[in-house]
């Protein structure tokens, strides 16, 4: 069975749980993850969700911000240890857009031990993707995608699982129409809701180029998709944030809504 491990729920300022990051579990029990967060915290949360490094060599880094970008660091740090040590088997590859491969090499060259550095083009593996690419990643058909960020480049991505559904992830923005042929059809759709639309006027997503529930509810009821995942939230209502953000999506959207927390684990 596949499955989608949530390592983290919220946006760049939240302190109650981690940045937005998962991993999509295949049935041989390798992970293909997506972003890092914004520090070592990803190692807490892959040693309580019982994730080896052996596990993970594919990851995906969606665009430079720092909540999304600088885990990235500390992966690159304990699988390089392992490599070196001969406790790590293969190799690490990290695809990206083109513009973050010179950010995550510098990135890494500045905060990382020079005999760390050095397996950086050797068994860890910076791969630039470009927009509509497709990538053979465990045993999935990855279709990457420019999301037309209004703000950083960004890419999304989109995939068949072994089960014949698709999954797509639609980035840390609202959705542009310009990306309808790869979100429409999707029977998963992971999508940003910075928070209630009722609480709108509180955190102000609109100025800072993000969704509510209602908006992102709204674009799945339209496209006719049947999974809705919704994260990338603010936490100020974390304890609530489960069936406040499902009372409100409910009204919108007739599919199955989830609001996962960090840490849980949804069959795919």
């Amino acid at each position: 069975m596949e499955q989608l491990y949530v390592f983290g729920t919220g946006h760049a300022a939240v302190t109650r749980c981690y940045n937005t990051c998962f991993a999509i579990r295949n049935p041989s029990d390798c992970f293909f993850m997506v972003d890092a967060g914004g520090g070592n915290g990803i190692l807490r949360i892959l040693e309580d969700m019982k994730v080896s490094f052996n596990q993970i060599h594919h990851i995906f880094i969606t665009h430079e911000h720092t909540d999304h970008l600088l885990g990235i660091v500390w992966m690159v740090r304990f699988i390089a240890t392992r490599i070196r040590t001969g406790n790590y088997e293969g190799d690490l590859n990290i695809y990206c857009h083109e513009g973050l491969v010179s950010a995550i090499d510098t990135i890494c060259r500045l905060t990382l031990q020079d005999s760390l550095c050095k397996m950086i083009g050797d068994r860890i593996h910076l791969i630039p993707v470009k927009d509509g690419q497709t990538c053979r990643i465990l045993d999935y058909d990855v279709t990457f995608f420019d999301i037309h960020s209004t703000k950083a480049k960004q890419f999304g991505f989109t995939t068949v699982l072994n089960n014949r559904r698709r999954l797509t992830c639609a980035g840390d923005e609202p959705y542009n129409p310009v990306c309808r042929s790869y979100v429409e059809g999707s029977d998963w759709l992971l999508h940003e809701a910075f928070c209630l639309y009722s609480e709108r006027d509180r955190f102000k997503p609109y100025e800072k180029h993000h969704s509510t529930v209602k908006d992102a509810c709204e674009l799945a009821e339209e496209l006719h998709i049947p999974n809705l995942i919704l994260w990338h939230t603010e936490d100020k209502s974390l304890d609530q944030r489960k069936e406040l953000y499902m009372a409100e999506g409910s009204q919108y959207y007739t599919g199955c809504l989830y609001v996962p927390y960090d840490e849980e684990i949804l069959d795919l």
